[in-house]
């Protein structure tokens, strides 16, 4: 008897037992109970447990995929007396219905099983890669980013809050509501390919277009050129209405992570691995119910990604609004300089103290990172560092910025009144990257 036999007659087991309030077996050529309602069957031969069902009851020949076998439904007597003829048309119309939904089943199971491969870097070529997509009525010439969903918590809780793990039949139609809310949320069915990659996580393909992305694009929005962190803004806005829709159609804690898009088919990996990471940080610095991206970790973004060309291009991205401002290159090359003290920055610069507290107010505005808050100083120190150690990487985002000194002083927020450290102390031992 195959995993698929009884698979497809749990289903029918529970369907039948609903409709007719009476107890259902499913016996195999042998007389052995594969599946039934009543406890302690499985696996015994019936004529050890016919006492449990009861003086009458109906046995309906089977038959599935060369299998042959029978199903015994008692008679019940809480409900009304049902002709042989009704109930034999009941099962063939329950095992119909149920075949039918698995067939369905493996279309998605080999759906999601090309998009797991897929995001795992698969080995096929990019022409074998959109012809198999095709033939599963995905279109994969769009380019598209990766929005990684966590929703164990609803796809893989206890079904009534029973002590027993949900079933696979309860995880996909769990699996099945989240994507519907998904695609609902989108509008647009081809916008966006979803798949249950397991674990209770879900992978969503987003077109990332102007076009696709029109909805959640403001007009005051920084433009961010044609690289990988192109249209972020708007897909983080997107995560988080999607967010929002998920938790109320689901009344549960769920997380969203969003990988930035990368050029080609093999640019999907990255966009998951981007997606991974910073679900994984996301979660474990800044909790659940919320959308992590790489550049809103913080420090854990460079200490916790593997990826050195990550850092490099997380560090250029940070940097890059102040590409165009020498002056506020050149304060912030200062202010590291001085151990962050301002008095000792202002004098050393010849400026006015309200003259630097502007300047950094405007690299703090332009940035999102305000020198002057420990996290953030160190933060923008890493980026530096990070760029200068490998100013000769091939740029995939933003120029770079001018070069500033990377090796003075890390930073320390000095208390008021204090003396500045001496500016001599470099950052020596950067070398080895702190993993977690």
């Amino acid at each position: 008897m195959t995993e698929q036999f009884r698979q497809v007659f749990e289903e029918v087991v529970k369907r039948l037992s609903e409709l007719l309030c009476g107890q259902v077996a499913v016996l195999n050529s042998r007389g052995i109970v594969i599946t039934s309602n009543a406890p302690g069957c499985n696996g015994v031969p019936f004529e050890q447990v016919y006492g449990l069902f009861g003086e009458t009851f109906l046995r309906v020949p089977i038959y599935l995929n060369g299998q042959a076998g029978e199903i015994l439904v008692a008679e019940s007597e809480k409900s009304e007396k049902i002709s042989p003829r009704l109930v034999q048309g009941l099962v063939e119309l329950v095992i119909s219905q149920a075949t039918t939904g698995r067939q369905l089943l493996n279309q998605h199971e080999l759906k999601n099983k090309f998009i797991y491969d897929l995001l795992r870097g698969s080995s096929l070529n990019e022409i074998d890669i959109l012809r198999d997509a095709q033939i599963l009525s995905m279109d994969l010439t769009r380019p598209r980013a990766v929005i990684l969903i966590d929703a164990a918590d609803y796809i893989l809780k206890p079904f009534d809050h029973k002590p027993f793990k949900a079933t696979e039949s309860q995880i996909w139609q769990r699996v099945e509501a989240i994507i519907k809310s998904i695609v609902s949320f989108f509008h647009l069915p081809n916008d966006t390919i979803c798949a249950y990659i397991g674990d209770g996580e879900i992978a969503v393909l987003k077109a990332i277009s102007s076009q696709d992305l029109a909805a959640w694009t403001g007009q005051d929005d920084p433009a961010q050129g044609n690289g990988s962190w192109a249209n972020l803004v708007a897909l983080k806005r997107a995560g988080t209405g999607l967010l929002s829709r998920l938790r109320h159609d689901t009344q549960t804690c769920m997380s969203i992570s969003i990988g930035r898009y990368h050029p080609t088919l093999r640019g999907l990996a990255q966009s998951y691995q981007d997606a991974r990471v910073a679900l994984s940080l996301g979660k474990r610095f800044h909790g659940h119910n919320q959308v992590h991206c790489l550049d809103r970790l913080g420090i854990a973004a460079f200490i916790g990604t593997f990826d050195e060309t990550t850092k490099i291009e997380l560090a250029r991205h940070l940097l890059s609004p102040l590409q165009q401002e020498p002056e506020l290159q050149e304060t912030l090359e200062v202010f590291f300089q001085t151990n962050c003290y301002p008095s000792a920055t202002a004098r050393q610069l010849s400026i006015h103290r309200n003259t630097l507290s502007y300047r950094l107010d405007k690299i703090a505005s332009l940035t999102g990172l305000d020198p002057r808050q420990f996290d953030d100083a160190l933060q923008i120190r890493l980026a530096l560092i990070l760029r200068s150690l490998r100013e000769d990487l091939p740029r995939s985002t933003s120029p770079a910025l001018a070069p500033l000194n990377p090796l003075a002083a890390a930073p320390t927020i000095a208390e008021p009144g204090a003396l500045p450290a001496p500016a001599a102390r470099g950052v020596r031992n950067w070398q080895s990257s702190v993993q977690l």
